[in-house]
This record gives C-alpha cells, structure tokens and sequence, in this order.
C-alpha cells in the first residue's frame, strides 16, 4: 500500500510521538513548518523555517506543538486543511466524536458518547470514559484518567496521572497538576494541584 503524505507544524519533542503516530497510519511526513530558523532536521524528515502557505497546498497538516496557547494561535495562520491522528492502538468507541487537528496516542481508551474538540492531545495511555465533552485545544496528558460525563473547557491542560471523579466540570484555560485528583468543579483560569485537588492561584487569562 502507498504511504499518504501529511505536513507537520512544529518540529519539537511533540512531534516526535505525532510522527510515530502517523508512520503508524501508513502516512509519510513530507515536511515538518518550524518557525525556530535554527532547527534543520527532526529525526529523518525535513525542517522548513516558518510555515509556507504555498507549499503542496493540497496536503493535510497537524500542528504538532503541544503548549495549547501556542497551537491554537498558529491556527488562525495555516490555510491547509487539517488533519488527525489517531495511533492504531487506541481503543475508541464507534460513538465518539473526534474533531479535525486532534492527536490521539498510544494506548488511548475513548469510551461512549464523548466528544472530543478541535486540536486536542489525548495523550499516550489516557483513559476517558462515557459521555465526557472535550472542549477545542485541550490536552490531556499521560494517563490521565476522566471518569464518566466529565467536562473540559477550552484550552485546559490535565497533567500526567490526574484523576477526575465522574460529573466533574472544568473551566477553560485550566492547569491541573500532575497526579491530582479532582472531587470538586473548577473555575475558569484555575491552577489546581494536590489530592484533593485544590485551587492554589487564579492565572491570567489573556
């Protein structure tokens, strides 16, 4: 079988697992957009400094940057159509909504009825369960595990290892700290850390 040709944007550590990912799919990265002039190479493929509109207008790309802020600000600059990447291995429910730039890694359990947003990260071996909404440009990072009809608003990062009882609401544009475990819903903004998690700061929301 051919390998399809996809375009990435970012070319750090990130984009290491999203590479795999895609190698996984059977795609081949044709370039990788970075706007560090200084990077040439990541791995075997190919660095462009700063991304080029013009070049292979036709092809997909994923922006493969993991800061929310940062992947949701190159957005409003790439006029290619966006991709998704989704690792074989991931067990995801014929139910779930997966929306257009979002990667989803290695060992990823999905279950039914959720939804995921646009240019998320569902990281490798994150669990989420039933009827979870995932708001656009969250990441969800390693084994993190949400429980059933919890939601996420915009921008949030769920760190490494974080626990999220059922029917728990998180505001947009939150960090949870690795390994909490959140028993209460959180505002907007909010930096929470601990078991139980707790609100320590109220962070900027620009």
């Amino acid at each position: 079988m051919e390998s399809k040709r996809i375009l990435l944007y970012g070319a750090s550590g990130h984009a290491k697992v999203i590479s795999s990912i895609f190698e996984s799919m059977n795609f081949n990265i044709d370039i990788i957009f970075d706007d560090n002039l200084n990077i040439k190479f990541l791995n075997n493929y190919k660095v462009i400094s700063g991304y080029d509109q013009d070049y292979e207008p036709h092809l997909p790309i994923l922006i493969s940057i993991g800061n929310n802020k940062i992947r949701k600000n190159i957005t409003n600059k790439v006029l290619h159509t966006f991709a998704t990447a989704i690792h074989p291995s991931a067990l995801i429910d014929r139910s779930v909504i997966v929306n257009y730039g979002t990667a989803i890694f290695h060992g990823v359990i999905i279950q039914r009825d959720t939804k995921i947003g646009k240019h998320c990260i569902i990281n490798t071996n994150a669990s989420v369960d039933h009827d979870c909404v995932i708001d656009d440009f969250v990441h969800i990072s390693p084994s993190a595990t949400l429980c059933g009809n919890v939601t996420i608003g915009e921008g949030t990062h769920i760190g490494a290892g974080t626990t999220i009882i059922p029917n728990i609401k998180i505001g947009k544009w939150c960090v949870i700290g690795a390994g909490a475990v959140i028993t209460k819903d959180v505002i907007d903004y909010s930096l929470v850390v601990g078991v139980p998690g707790r609100i320590i700061k109220t962070m900027d929301n620009e």
